[in-house]
């Protein structure tokens, strides 16, 4: 179900609410920086009914309003919109379930409210991120290809996007989920493309080492693209040195980042998800 609420500011947000158990600890989906909370729809048809499934929409993402101001993307902003969140829907704990810049927000989140978090899955991200990667996603952000079909939009996203092992209908579902046709009758950008100056504006993250070791007291899984470009080897190896007791996988051959629809990660997700109570 759609659900809107407002932020503290009165910006106006969506997120998907599917219900569950009410006994069971709900799950709190945090979609990338281009992405939006239609990316959790397979995991919410497999979990939603056992449990509470929450996919919100960021603030210039999806169905959620676009901020008059490009300083309200930034990422203390987004925190406060995922409490928001929390509090307007009734969601005071929650395993999360992170990717990309979903992730980040979960790392500085078992900062500000460690006990908001009874778990934690990081998609393709960790405390450091490879400039390269970096550079891709921002230019891939400020960009409005304004494409007249959804078959170009395919097209167009098979030769941008990093590598992915999806088939031709995961293909259609990743263009409907990453671009939405306009009154022009052109496809265009699911999310504003000003995100873009305001990562420029932000400057350099910095390290999260600290996020990421305040995430010890949950369970935590962490998925790879095995090629990606955005989460190096080397940092996912510290991240396992720091965290024994961290699940991780490798997802072969996808890139930033994994859909969270390949069999491997569907198995590692329902395994994990199906450990917490």
């Amino acid at each position: 179900m759609r659900v809107f609420f407002s932020a503290r500011d009165g910006l106006r947000l969506s997120a998907q609410d599917f219900p569950g158990d009410p006994a069971r600890t709900p799950i709190l989906c945090l979609s990338g920086i281009t992405r939006n909370s239609d990316d959790f729809a397979a995991l919410a048809a497999r979990h939603g009914g056992k449990r509470r499934v929450l996919c919100l929409d960021h603030a210039g993402h999806g169905e959620s309003a676009r901020p008059d101001q490009l300083s309200r993307y930034a990422i203390e902003e987004s925190l406060r919109d995922v409490l928001d969140a929390m509090a307007a829907l009734h969601c005071h704990r929650a395993v999360f379930v992170g990717t990309s810049f979903g992730g980040i927000l979960t790392m500085i989140m078992a900062v500000l409210r460690p006990g908001a978090i009874a778990g934690a899955v990081l998609n393709d991200v960790g405390p450091v991120l490879e400039p390269v990667g970096l550079d891709h996603v921002q230019n891939f952000v400020a960009r409005d290809p304004a494409l007249p079909t959804l078959e170009r939009c395919v097209e167009h996203l098979k030769g941008v996007l990093p590598p992915l092992t999806i088939d031709e209908e995961g293909w259609r579902r990743m263009a409907a989920g990453t671009y939405a046709r306009g009154d022009d009758g052109r496809w265009h950008p699911r999310w504003d493309i000003r995100i873009a100056q305001a990562m420029s504006a932000g400057g350099t993250l910095p390290s999260l080492w600290g996020p990421f070791g305040a995430l010890a007291h949950a369970p935590t899984l962490l998925l790879r693209g095995e090629v990606s470009e955005l989460l190096s080897v080397e940092t996912a190896r510290r991240m396992q040195d720091e965290r024994p007791d961290l699940h991780f996988v490798n997802i072969p051959g996808t890139g930033h980042c994994p859909t969270l629809e390949e069999p491997l990660a569907i198995a590692a997700l329902d395994r994990f998800l199906d450990s917490i109570a």
